[in-house]
């Protein structure tokens, strides 16, 4: 049997991870599939021929992709040539908008059958990248319920198969089995989080305030304990390195577990803007949001930017759930007076915490990354009817 070819692009560390879950559900579908593209360490373990790295191309905000600029346009090109030489039968976008809405441009004039998996937000800004989005994509599959709205009102054929993140839930995450907020909160060592992003620019921009707010509740706090996560596609060594220069009396640990095992025994997070903050929203963890990019970046997202809300948690929730601190409010005296708050408000931290729980309905359930493989299989045999 002929093997038919599938080539996918995920830009960033969720993407390569959600990617690499739809391909091992295609192949559950259709054994003698080829899978090659653009990625990072789960699609490759998934089988997948990494043609660059996803960890290579990522970047934040509008001035930050100067530094990145010849490589993009480098890996552009021969991600172009490829699609030429290669001719997949279907190609897999995965988010990272600017990069896959100009790789689309091109496999559309090839006669490629195009899927966008995980839209770009342009629900929230730049929303005229709608009618490239009609011109250049077969389909595409969202993973919000708002979404479908807004691309059945463009009229672009659209699927919403829910959120990924539902398919790592536990049966009965509503019940937790393991400690409530107020246990964790009454506890002799309250656990805070530190989640300081999946990129390293986002770390060394984020990491030392957090530390720094973390320093200024330890001094008022002896007892709690700060955990800092670090994401597989983040230096370890920079981490490292922040948390030589803080200085102060609190007590710092690095977990090499995973972001669930970290979110269940946290009283509460200090999360950067992500979709991070959508894994402690599911686990019932309450959070802190914060984000900051350039001063031009952030000039320029003001001016395009038509949402209220930065966190997923609050747009989803349609309401300010959770504190939010973006660009010149990111301070350490700013996040820990939030953190401060929630920790003495122990009644009001737990009504957050069923708050928080209630959004896992608008998630879809489990079973996206199966739903998205059945849209891909339908797409390729488009080609063979």
């Amino acid at each position: 049997m002929k093997h038919q070819c599938v080539m996918i692009i995920a830009g960033e560390t969720s993407g390569d991870m959600h990617g690499a879950k739809v391909v091992r559900a295609m192949r559950l579908k259709k054994r003698h599939l080829f899978f090659c593209g653009i990625g990072g360490p789960s699609l490759k373990a998934a089988g997948v021929r990494i043609l660059a790295e996803s960890s290579t191309l990522s970047v934040v905000g509008i001035t930050e992709i100067f530094s990145k600029a010849r490589h993009l346009l480098n890996t552009l090109s021969r991600t172009k040539n490829l699609l030429k030489s290669l001719r997949p039968d279907l190609l897999i976008l995965i988010d990272f908008p600017d990069f896959n809405l100009n790789v689309a441009k091109t496999a559309k004039r090839l006669g490629i059958k195009i899927l966008y998996y995980i839209s770009p937000q342009i629900w929230a800004w730049r929303s005229g990248r709608v009618k490239q989005i009609k011109k250049r994509v077969d389909h595409i599959a969202v993973i919000l319920p708002f979404e479908a709205q807004f691309y059945h009102k463009h009229r672009v054929p659209v699927t919403f198969v829910g959120h990924p993140l539902a398919d790592t839930l536990p049966l009965k995450r509503e019940i937790r089995n393991f400690k409530s907020q107020r246990q964790l909160l009454e506890s002799s060592k309250p656990v805070i989080g530190i989640l300081p992003g999946s990129r390293d620019h986002e770390v060394s921009e984020h990491l030392p305030v957090m530390l720094a707010s973390a320093q200024i509740l330890a001094k008022h706090n002896p007892g709690l304990h700060f955990v800092i996560s670090v994401a597989p596609s983040v230096n370890k060594q920079q981490v490292q390195a922040a948390l030589s220069e803080s200085e102060g009396e609190a007590e710092f640990e690095i977990a090499d577990s995973s972001i669930g095992e970290i979110l269940d025994e946290c009283t509460l997070v200090i999360a950067v803007s992500g979709t991070v903050t959508l894994d402690a929203a599911m686990s019932g963890t309450p959070m802190v949001i914060i984000y900051k990019v350039s001063s031009l970046s952030y000039w320029v997202g003001r001016m395009l930017i038509k949402v209220p809300y930065i966190g997923l948690v609050n747009l989803i929730a349609c309401k300010a759930l959770v504190p939010e601190l973006i660009q010149n409010s990111v301070t350490a005296n700013n996040i820990a007076n939030e953190v401060y708050f929630m920790l003495n408000n122990p009644n009001a931290l737990e009504r957050l915490r069923n708050d928080l729980l209630e959004l896992r309905a608008f998630l879809g359930g489990s079973g996206a990354s199966f739903r998205v493989a059945e849209i891909a299989c339908k797409l390729i045999d488009e080609e063979y009817l």
